[in-house]
């Protein structure tokens, strides 16, 4: 029996398997298997023949992967986006292979991508879907473009296609502290009650992956599934952006109901509307902010931003500016809202903020 079919199997089992507290072991067991399985099938294959090159170089100050099924307008939405003139026809898969594209927005150097259309079973293979996928992974947000005349069907099949792969859209990391040990068996503990894991359930996952000694430390209520996230530990936490296109086809009501659900945006590519909120949507889901630089006596230099993550530090822009800035750095001046006061006297832990201006002095 191949891969494929074993993981066909254990998902017609947890279908028909009641979900109750006599069941949960038996279902926490064939949850890990089922993980373990999908592991060994993204192991890339060592033999063929090279392909065509899929994956594009990372440039930018940021990657945002487009996804979503065929004709539901990603060759429309780059194009429109960016100067890059991507294939659009009325057929499906008119787009083959991995096409960029860079949209310029205050400053930024944002890099989009348009991959070709997913189908249903993308993970197991079908359709380039594991390249796709692949390079999906690489991005700093995704968006999922979605026909808003299709209603719920293609963001559930998805969903449920990437998330088979590892990647865990608008998700946080479960804070689970996982170690495993040479010995002394399994130390089990949490700091907050626990409705949905028991001792018995961890220590039966664990022997899935031949793990008999370990640490585990829980300091959140998780489900069996994040738990064997964290022992996997090769999933990616990602930001997603749920874009409805052809809006213009569907009733007002419908329209108001996709605008008003969480991560979404509703847009129509053929008549050029709401764009420009999605690219603010874009820019707060990126977290870039501008930081503007100063030289002594002069006046700032507003055309030439440093594009950097939020939450970044002093040191962080001297790395940016220069690598061995850092090193000689004596004190900086920064003007702004991240300040008590203009300008404010700041060492290399304090923390920028959008639009700021900072002045570095070096010893």
């Amino acid at each position: 029996m191949g891969i494929l079919e074993k993981i066909a199997e254990i998902e017609r089992e947890i279908a028909r398997t009641q979900k109750n507290k006599a069941t949960e072991y038996h279902l926490g067991l064939l949850k890990a298997k089922l993980a373990k399985y999908r592991a060994q099938l993204l192991e890339p294959k060592t033999t063929g023949a090279k392909g065509e090159g899929f994956d594009v170089m990372k440039s930018g100050d940021a990657r945002v992967a487009l996804i979503g099924f065929p004709s539901v307008g990603k060759s429309t939405f780059l194009s429109l986006m960016t100067s890059t003139a991507s294939e659009a026809a009325s057929y499906e898969f008119t787009t083959l292979t991995c096409i960029p594209g860079v949209i310029e927005y205050k400053g930024a150097n944002i890099q989009l991508l348009d991959l070709p259309g997913i189908i249903e079973g993308a993970a197991q293979g079908k359709g380039r879907g594991r390249q796709v996928i692949a390079v999906a992974r690489t991005a700093d947000v995704v968006i999922m473009m979605l026909d808003a005349t299709k209603g719920e069907v293609q963001r559930e099949l998805l969903e449920k296609e990437l998330e088979s792969v590892g990647i865990r859209l608008n998700r946080s990391k479960p804070n689970i502290y996982f170690k495993p040990k040479k010995g002394g068996g399994l130390s089990y503990n949490s700091t907050v009650p626990l409705t949905m894991c028991s001792e018995k359930l961890v220590q039966l996952i664990l022997h899935e992956y031949k793990i008999f000694n370990a640490e585990v430390l829980f300091r959140e209520d998780s489900t069996p599934d994040e738990f064997i996230d964290v022992i996997v530990g090769n999933r990616i936490y990602m930001p997603c952006l749920y874009v409805y296109n052809k809006v213009d086809q569907i009733s007002i009501e419908e329209v108001d109901r996709l605008a008003h659900r969480a991560n979404s945006v509703i847009i129509s590519c053929g008549m050029k509307l709401n764009l420009d909120y999605l690219l603010e949507t874009l820019w707060e889901y990126l977290a870039l902010i501008c930081i503007y630089t100063k030289k002594r006596g002069e006046r700032p230099d507003f055309n030439d931003a440093i594009i950097m993550r939020r939450a970044s530090s002093v040191e962080h822009v001297c790395h940016r500016i220069h690598r061995t800035l850092a090193g000689q750095f004596k004190y900086a001046l920064v003007w702004g809202t991240s300040t008590k006061y203009s300008p404010q006297r700041v060492g290399l832990t304090h923390i920028m903020e959008h639009e700021d201006v900072i002045q570095i002095v070096k010893k």
